[in-house]
């Protein structure tokens, strides 16, 4: 087991180092055949792990393969948990890095920086699964920082353009600012448990629960330990995957290339936090007010996020807010305690978020980079497959059935119907108003993209076409696990649930949003002018994303850029340079020309000095007597 975990680990960082380093030497074509081929390899072997444990059953392992260093008792292990949910996530981080790299050759084909974008990608796939296959919060916590760095670089890429850099270091210090909760929360587990690996910490996490550990965060309160613990680690989870109000980094990685949007949105980076949760269930299960907190963040984000969607002419921003809206309903799930149905979805949106941001990067490409969908429109008549894939997207999202998306959500909406802890009413109805909203958003971007009138001239319609098979083929593959995957994981019940969605509200709430879509873009496109000048307030609001964007713009950033000034102003140049610095030059410049003066070079005045010392001894003698 440890050969074919070194197997999987191993090759997407020698490709990525031998891209990065020597990429000016092997070329393009070796560059991403190398990584290619890393990644490749890891599939295979995460299909065989996945084999082993979903289909044979294999029981848990956990492999300690290294100790790495010793603080007394304490051991640092570098070690891998293996079981269905390791399984279940390798395949969709192997499979999705997979595509994408495939896919990249096609769309960034011409581009000055090709050699370093295949390593930075294999370097991403490569953080994520370390993350994933470890077996102790240090180990996690290494691939947690290792993906937060690699976003940095990604979302940058294109470092000559401001918006990117602007992008890259809003994404990196907000997850920063996370992981100063996640970082306590392990300091936690060490404190309560004594050890940092996975297993033993959920084993002693009952016993120690029983005992009722609590701590004093503020004069006259007291707080159960176990909470503090699951609030701080969650809080690290809302960075990696963007929960409000720590959701503001995620648009902004739309300044990314287009393949990247999708390994981060689909299978990496965002997915962390999730995973983590799922991770420490038997933990979470402990602390009822925690798991609250997560509900409640998780339906907030999922309703208002999606709602933004609305507003965007972005086509690769409207699915970066579905990201954040489908990661809410996953992190809802999650404090529902619907663990297993929260990773379900994850799975599913794995696949046909993927397909969404993959189809709109064919369409970007096809349209020489546009990506304003009002400059869009008829793009059926030129692009039909991508116009295909597409729409399978979109009714996979928007929870259509037999599609996979309508199987993970409605399981989510299910379990936060029959949850009775506090906020689970309106965390329902939030994720039942979310339906509609899903809908609206992404077949608007639909309808936008694909109807109507081709809104490009005729000479660039001319140059509309399908772009090649290393594009195509990954949407295809795509669309079809978009289709098949929540038939094959409800293989028994696919069908019977799939009739029964026709008797629920939110199937209907979903063909309303479609209709909505339909007539407002399509039958009656005025609407939605007119809407936006009627409540203006209210578009006003969604525009500028509820204020998050202005607040911390404001507040942190200029309010810490004015504190640094005011810093700078009176402590660096008032009292270090000229107080301190300058001020001990000063004074020594003064001592200098008052001693000067003192030595005239005449005998009467040093003896003159000499009585004075003499008869002021004297004195001083006199008086202590």
């Amino acid at each position: 087991m440890q050969l074919l975990l070194t197997a999987i680990l191993l090759p997407p960082l020698l490709g990525a180092i031998l891209a990065g380093i020597f990429g000016t030497i092997i070329g393009r074509v070796a560059s991403h055949r190398v990584t290619v081929l890393g990644v490749l390899i890891s599939f295979i072997c995460s299909c065989i792990i996945f084999k082993n444990f979903i289909l044979d059953h294999q029981s848990t392992q956990n492999i300690i393969a290294y100790t790495w260093g010793t603080s007394g008792a304490f051991q640092f292990n570098v070690g891998f948990l293996i079981d269905n949910l390791t399984a279940t996530m390798l395949m969709v981080v192997t499979s999705v890095s997979l595509l994408v790299h495939v896919y990249s050759i096609g769309y960034m084909r011409g581009d000055a920086g090709y050699q370093r974008f295949f390593s930075y990608i294999s370097l991403f796939t490569f953080a994520m699964l370390m993350l994933i296959t470890a077996n102790n919060f240090f180990q996690l916590f290494f691939g947690w920082e290792a993906v937060g760095l690699v976003s940095y670089l990604l979302i940058g890429f294109w470092f000559t353009r401001e918006p990117a850099n602007f992008g890259s270091l809003k994404a990196f210090i907000v997850n920063r600012v996370s992981d100063v909760g996640f970082i306590l929360g392990i300091g936690g587990v060490i404190t309560l448990f004594g050890t940092v690996d996975f297993l033993p910490v959920l084993a002693q996490a009952p016993k120690v629960a029983a005992s009722l550990p609590t701590i004093s965060l503020f004069a006259g309160t007291s707080w159960s330990i176990i909470t503090v613990i699951c609030i701080l680690l969650f809080i690290g989870a809302m960075g990696k995957s963007a929960q409000m109000p720590l959701h503001i980094w995620l648009p902004e990685s739309m300044e990314g290339p287009t393949p990247i949007s999708a390994l981060i949105h689909a299978a990496t980076m965002v997915t962390a936090g999730v995973y983590m949760v799922a991770r420490l269930s038997p933990l979470y299960e402990l602390s009822a007010s925690a798991l609250t907190f997560i509900l409640v963040i998780g339906a907030t984000t999922a309703l208002f996020t999606g709602i933004l969607g609305v507003v965007q002419n972005d086509i690769k921003r409207v699915i970066a807010y579905s990201t954040l809206s489908q990661l809410g309903y996953m992190v809802a799930a999650l404090g529902a305690s619907a663990f297993a149905a929260g990773i379900f979805h994850l799975v599913t949106h794995a696949a046909f978020k993927a397909l969404l941001f993959l189809a709109a990067g064919s369409v970007i490409l096809a349209l020489h980079h546009e990506q304003d969908m009002r400059k869009m429109g008829g793009l059926r008549r030129y692009l039909p497959l991508t116009y295909s894939c597409f729409l399978v997207g979109a009714l996979a999202l928007a929870a259509i059935p037999p599609f996979s998306g309508f199987y993970s959500k409605d399981a989510i909406i299910e379990a936060v119907h029959l949850s009775t802890i506090h906020g689970a009413s309106y965390a329902y109805v939030a994720l039942m108003i979310g339906v509609f909203v899903t809908a609206l958003y992404i077949f608007r971007a639909f309808f936008m993209t694909f109807h109507g009138s081709c809104s490009a001239n005729s000479a660039s319609q001319d140059n509309i076409r399908e772009n090649g098979w290393v594009i195509w083929l990954p949407l295809v593959i795509l669309a079809i696990a978009s289709i098949t995957i929540g038939m094959i994981v409800k293989h028994a019940d696919a069908l019977q649930l799939a009739l029964h969605a026709f008797t629920s509200l939110p199937f209907w709430l979903a063909i309303a949003g479609i209709v909505t879509a339909w007539f407002c873009y399509v039958i009656r496109p005025a609407i939605p002018a007119m809407l936006a000048n009627k409540f203006s307030w209210l578009y006003y609001i969604l525009i500028k994303k509820y204020g998050f964007d202005d607040f911390n713009q404001i507040v942190f950033v200029r309010g810490t850029r004015a504190l640094a000034q005011l810093l700078y102003n009176y402590g660096d140049q008032r009292l270090i340079d000229d107080g301190l610095v300058n001020g001990s030059g000063r004074l020594i410049q003064w001592i200098s020309a008052t001693l000067k003066r003192l030595q005239t070079g005449y005998i009467y005045n040093y003896a003159l000095a000499m009585i004075i010392g003499v008869l002021a001894l004297v004195l001083w003698q006199m008086l202590i007597a």
